[in-house]
């Protein structure tokens, strides 16, 4: 393990679970080296503070990203979370337009 590093723990659960929308918790807890209950714990904080939502898919999770929310240090509210992510190697996903009768456009 490093001595320091540039990324919160909350930052690395934060980008894994933007790329890996339907990741589980003991799955992020192996990949980052943190335990499974504290990885509940920053995803239960970042969805209490709507950097993330969650929706039941069976008997798994899918996260989404609220990508317009700002970091939250007092020197870098100017850059949006999105932004943040983009830089980390996150696909931001586009919106379909609808059309008039509900329809995706192409």
């Amino acid at each position: 393990m490093p001595e320091w590093m540039f990324l919160t723990n909350h930052a690395l659960v934060l980008s894994f679970l933007a790329k890996h929308p339907r990741i589980t918790a003991r799955e992020l807890s192996t990949a980052i080296g943190i335990t499974e209950r504290t990885v509940r714990r920053f995803i239960a904080d970042l969805h209490a503070a709507g950097y993330i939502s969650k929706k039941r898919e069976g008997r798994g999770v899918k996260y989404r990203i609220n990508p317009d929310l700002s970091l939250r240090h007092d020197t870098q509210y100017e850059v949006a979370i999105g932004d943040f992510l983009e830089a980390l190697g996150w696909k931001r996903r586009r919106r379909a337009q609808r059309g008039l009768h509900g329809k995706a456009s192409s």
